[in-house]
Formats: structure tokens, sequence, C-alpha cells
């Protein structure tokens, strides 16, 4: 893993330089994190992982391999206004 930012990122992984990463983070194996996304401390983001938009993650997460977040939402309804995505801290993705 390479280092930025203080945080530890896989060398495959794409992570705009945009994207703020706290201290602490993990970022796993060919994961892609978008312009507009915030990481707090202590979150591990797991390999293959997709996080877009305006997507703001708190503190001490664990998000799993895999996961797409942040994405335009899959709505009829939806016309390409701006979204937002929230999660709080200490949440364990693979418990859901």
């Amino acid at each position: 893993m390479k280092k930025y930012r203080f945080a530890d990122i896989h060398d495959t992984a794409v992570v705009d330089p945009a994207a703020k990463i706290a201290k602490g983070v993990k970022i796993g194996p060919y994961s892609v994190i978008g312009a507009n996304v915030k990481i707090g401390q202590g979150t591990t983001i797991g390999s293959n992982a997709h996080i877009e938009g305006w997507t703001t993650i708190g503190n001490n997460n664990l998000i799993g391999n895999g996961v797409s977040i942040g994405l335009p939402p899959q709505n009829l309804d939806y016309e390409g206004e701006k979204t937002y995505l929230f999660i709080g801290d200490n949440i364990l993705s693979e418990n859901m």
C-alpha cells in the first residue's frame, strides 16, 4: 500500500486528488473514490468498492468489498439533480 495524506491506499486503487481522505483511512485494491467524497478517520474501504457523488463517510467505519455507493439513484423520477449520502460513525457494512 502507498501512503497518501497519512492513509494507506492500495497501489491499484484510484483516488481522485480532490477527495478528502482523513488520517488512518485504508482503501483496498481496485477501489475507486470520486472527487466529492469525504472519508473520516479510521475508516476501512474494502476491495473493488466504488464511492462517488457527494458522499461523506464518518469515522471508524467498515465499507465492505464490492460496495457501490453515492452513484446516481436508480429511480425513474431522478432528473440529474445533486444528491447526497451521509454515513455516520462506527458503521459496519458487513453487518447490515
